[in-house]
């Protein structure tokens, strides 16, 4: 099974490769008044790296909300 997990993250992490090498173009991203200018891998990997940092955040809250509202004699 350890062989099988490390096949399939390498097959991942091949992809991974490829695709940012597939998409050195660049893009210009503009929020409000800012614009920038970068390759679309790297575009996509801060958003995905942006994004499992605020899920994640999000899902500590709820879990912490959710065990302090189980606590007894807590409003």
């Amino acid at each position: 099974m350890r062989w099988f997990h490390i096949a399939l993250i390498a097959v991942i992490a091949a992809a991974t490769v490829i695709f940012a090498f597939q998409n050195l173009q660049s893009v210009t991203v503009a929020f409000l008044s800012f614009r920038l200018g970068a390759p679309l891998a790297v575009v996509i990997a801060v958003v995905y790296v942006l994004g499992m940092a605020t899920g994640g955040s999000l899902w500590a809250f709820f879990r912490w909300a959710l065990e302090r509202s189980k606590r007894p004699g807590t409003p």
